[in-house]
């Protein structure tokens, strides 16, 4: 049987392109996941349930065998030492409390977990080992208990988000520190102390932890492989944190790509303005299914083109709330009446 065609919107070439996996038996898949630091808010919830669909697609297409789907878990982060800290308990309590409640509500949105969901901190051997390679290779250095990537020694760096080397330094929003080689240069490892609780590990370069970016690109190659089909998530992500995974991957790795097609959904707003707290349009999934069914929510996120910008109000959800009662009072009728009237079947 011949395989249906898909096209994809790679956001690398700003093409849509005929999907061609690596193998057919053995189709790859990472999204960036949450940051575990608090419940997860509507914006958090737009692309996992985006790449549910497509995993439920890929799956479709390939065989339920022949996919692998792998999200990630932050639970390493500097907003997450902050909060526990806040509330006064460990940083393993806090991401746990709050992994468990990410995991119901996306559950609660009919989004099917991932095949693989791997925990940054699970990973830190293989972060300090990628670093390592970086260093030997040229493309990092150590400085101050700190390593950073050298961005002047990709040549290509930027093809991504194609932005122009002051935008690459502004829109980083890296830290200005003496220790740089170059005002772009990224972190990779930081020291950590832990008389302030900070978390850490033992490396060549001090006790520290990595930084954000690394983890994404050991995760995805301990799960996936060097090269894999899709990276996915969310189109802020694209500068830097996508742009910087692609050059540690590729770097690391000598390969001319780190995922054959990158997909991107679309920024969500909030009644109209960017959400905020202050604002007082800020919604995690946990209080709208206060209110709303789950399948409300879904119907809700999916109705407009996950490349587009979504307007999310709460009217909104209430007019697919109500659009589903439609349809299921449609179907209550269709199936009465083929009960009613069998020979109709």
């Amino acid at each position: 049987m011949t395989t249906p065609s898909l096209k994809i919107h790679d956001t690398l070439s700003r093409e849509k392109r005929d999907f061609v996996p690596q193998d057919e038996k053995n189709v790859r898949m990472y999204v960036c996941g949450p940051t575990v630091y608090d419940k997860a808010h509507i914006g958090n919830a737009r692309p996992v349930v985006v790449f549910d669909v497509l995993a439920r697609l890929l799956r479709h297409m390939y065989g339920e065998g022949h996919v692998t789907y792998a999200r990630n878990i932050t639970d390493i982060d500097d907003k997450i030492n902050a909060r526990a800290h806040e509330r006064g308990i460990s940083i393993r309590d806090l991401t746990d409390q709050t992994i468990e409640v990410f995991h119901a509500d996306m559950a609660a949105l009919n989004a099917l977990p991932p095949d693989v969901e791997p925990r940054a901190t699970d990973t830190i051997d293989e972060m300090i080992e990628m670093i390592q390679v970086l260093i030997d290779k040229g493309n990092a250095y150590a400085a101050e208990g700190h390593v950073l990537f050298n961005v002047p020694s990709m040549d290509d760096y930027g093809r991504l988000s194609r932005r122009k080397r002051d935008e690459q330094i502004a829109g980083a929003r890296v830290e200005v520190a003496p220790y740089k080689k170059d005002a772009a240069d990224f972190v990779l490892w930081k020291p950590s102390d832990p008389d302030k609780g900070e978390p850490g590990w033992d490396s060549p370069w001090g006790y520290g932890r990595p930084g954000w970016h690394i983890e994404c690109s050991a995760m995805s190659k301990k799960i996936l492989g060097e090269t894999f089909d899709i990276h996915g998530g969310g189109l802020d992500l694209i500068f830097p944190h996508h742009e910087n995974e692609i050059a540690q991957s590729r770097c690391a790795h000598d390969t001319d790509v780190m995922a054959n097609y990158w997909m991107h959904n679309g920024y969500l707003m909030a009644e109209g303005e960017k959400m905020s707290k202050s604002l007082g349009n800020f919604y995690t999934v946990n209080e709208l299914l206060e209110e709303f069914p789950g399948e409300a929510i879904r119907l809700l996120l999916l109705k407009t083109h996950y490349r587009q910008p979504l307007d999310f109000t709460k009217e909104g959800l209430a007019e697919a709330k109500r659009e589903l009662d439609r349809f299921y009072r449609a179907v209550e009728v269709f199936n009465s009446a083929l009960n009613e009237h069998p020979q109709l079947q």
